[in-house]
């Protein structure tokens, strides 16, 4: 890049010399903050902008060289391999383009950069059961969104709109908070003086549908489909179908799933998992039993001729779970989990128990001679565990 004429416009900024110090420097942005600062200074905030990207440039050694030989656009383009200012990363940090964003006060070959406004989004919960994410269903939802007056077509009136003086147009309203040495806090806010148009008409040319606000409230109906699959928490969003702004694009309608309701399954991904307690008999001797699935079908559930279920046993049933979202014909497993329930004590006699006994395993226990045999062994007697009984003993007895 060829070398130009020195740019001193960045000290001229902060009121110092091209030979001024770190600490002359630092000084005269301290000085010029303070005076320019928006908390004190509504009316300056384009100024204090120029202000802090000053000594932002001036205070860094690359920055600073880059300037002091190819000035302004050395820094826009990244001369001197200092890296220069990225144009979209400017605009993140000022809401504008490089040297664009002060209002003109470096307008030398930049350009500014408006956003595009968008009307807000809309989010809304659709409450549905298991059956529902297991069959499919459509909903008809109702939204109340911001839509375009239609006695003025958006217009808000039919006199001639002139430029908001509080947002200069934008829509917009910045504040900027100062919360370190050369770095600035900006926040955007809807300008209410003009609810976010950027223009403003008079009270007599306004539109008596929307009072001049180019938008009235308005109820429409949105239906959603819900596919077989879908899971609690899936987002369904409907593009261009939010609150509308006059000017830019509409906002979208998202809508959340919400499961409702405690059922005999439980789901986990795509498999749907089932509880079922069954008496001592069946677990020794079989049982047969009937399931009813989320599509209606009853579904005969048997075991195997001599099988044993054990508590706790996890029994599965192949393609019986839930369908595959976006591929329904595939679907998860059901797996079924037993609890076996046993009967309360005296269900029987002795003589009967000793009848039972002699069908059932050999015990595990007592295979010799009898503890009450042992001469050397203590009897004691065995309850059954009481958890608030025994809680309360630890409690009168902490050691």
């Amino acid at each position: 890049m060829a070398r130009r004429e020195k740019d001193t416009r960045l000290y001229d900024i902060l009121g110092v010399t091209p030979d001024a110090t770190d600490s002359e420097l630092k000084k005269a942005y301290h000085k010029m903050a303070m005076k320019f600062h928006p908390d004190k200074n509504p009316d300056a905030g384009d100024k204090f902008k120029e202000i802090s990207f000053a000594y932002e440039v001036l205070s860094d050694k690359e920055k600073r060289s880059t300037y002091d030989r190819f000035g302004e656009k050395g820094l826009r383009e990244g001369a001197g391999g200092g890296g220069g200012f990225d144009d979209d990363l400017f605009s993140r940090i000022f809401g504008g383009g490089l040297f664009g964003g002060f209002g003109g006060a470096f307008a030398d070959g930049g350009r500014s950069r408006q956003r595009q406004r968008k009307g807000d989004d809309l989010s809304h919960t659709l409450k549905v059961s298991l059956k529902d994410l297991y069959n499919g269903r459509t909903s008809r939802l109702q939204v109340t969104k911001n839509a375009l007056c239609t006695r003025c077509s958006g217009k808000g009136g039919k006199g001639a709109a002139h430029q908001c003086g509080g947002c200069h147009g934008s829509g917009e309203r910045v504040l900027l908070r100062h919360i370190g040495i050369g770095m600035v806090q900006q926040i955007r806010t809807k300008c209410s003086e003009c609810g976010g148009s950027g223009e403003k008409i008079r009270e007599r040319d306004r539109c008596r549908g929307c009072n001049g606000k180019k938008i009235t409230k308005c109820n429409q109906k949105i239906e959603v489909h819900i596919d077989k699959g879908m899971v609690d928490g899936q987002k369904i969003t409907f593009r261009g179908q939010g609150d509308q702004e006059p000017g830019g694009e509409p906002g979208d309608v998202h809508i959340t799933l919400q499961l409702i309701g405690a059922g005999a399954f439980q789901r986990q991904h795509d498999d749907l998992h089932l509880q079922k307690t069954i008496a001592l008999s069946e677990a020794l001797c079989g049982c047969a039993f009937t399931v009813a699935q989320l599509d209606g079908r009853r579904l005969c559930v048997k075991t195997i001729e001599g099988q044993v279920i054990k508590p706790g046993s996890r029994f599965v049933i192949e393609g019986e779970g839930m369908p595959h979202y976006r591929s329904p014909i595939d679907k998860g497993n059901m797996i079924i989990t037993f609890e076996v329930q046993f009967p309360e004590t005296g269900f029987s006699s002795v003589t009967q128990l000793k009848q039972l006994e002699a069908f059932l395993p050999k015990r595990l226990n007592n295979v010799g001679s009898p503890p009450e045999q042992d001469e050397d062994a203590e009897n004691v007697v065995m309850q059954e565990f009481d958890q608030a009984t025994h809680g309360r003993r630890r409690a009168n007895n902490p050691h």
